[in-house]
């Protein structure tokens, strides 16, 4: 089974407002990058976002670790998600949020073995600041559409 990294980070500004997202995905020491953008969003749709077409990204089943600096992403999957099921799509606040995202995510990290990681954003990590650079690209060139 191969083994690859994703880094993975998305955002707007304002929020909501206009999107990005990026995943940089490392496979025996190669490394690719794909971002994109929504002319409206939230960070955490965003976020939920290059999670999603990060893993849709890896054509073969794998074991991946990858690699957020969303909270709300990590704890939705690895804590929250469990719970929601239970609840049928509900929170301790009524409906789950993005709950159409959740649910891609849970069909797509199916074929894989994940590992789901947090890191502090803007502490350094290079291929962190790398996807966020990606994100502030993919927001700026929505931007200009709009205007």
């Amino acid at each position: 089974m191969d083994e690859v990294t994703i880094y993975t980070d998305g955002g707007c500004d304002p929020n909501p407002g206009p999107g990005g997202w990026a995943a940089l995905l490392i496979r025996d020491g190669k490394k690719i990058e794909i971002s994109g953008s929504a002319q409206t969003s939230t960070n955490n749709r965003m976020e939920l976002t290059a999670a999603i077409q990060g893993l849709l990204a890896v054509k073969k089943p794998s074991r991946i670790i990858l690699y957020t600096d969303s909270q709300y992403l990590q704890k939705g999957i690895e804590e929250w998600m469990s719970k929601w099921l239970q609840r049928n799509w509900r929170g301790t606040n009524g409906p789950v949020a993005n709950r159409d995202l959740w649910e891609e995510l849970l069909s797509v990290k199916a074929k894989h073995e994940v590992t789901w990681k947090w890191l502090r954003g803007h502490a350094g990590n290079f291929n962190n600041e790398r996807v966020d650079y990606l994100v502030h690209q993919a927001r700026r060139a929505v931007k200009k559409k709009i205007t």
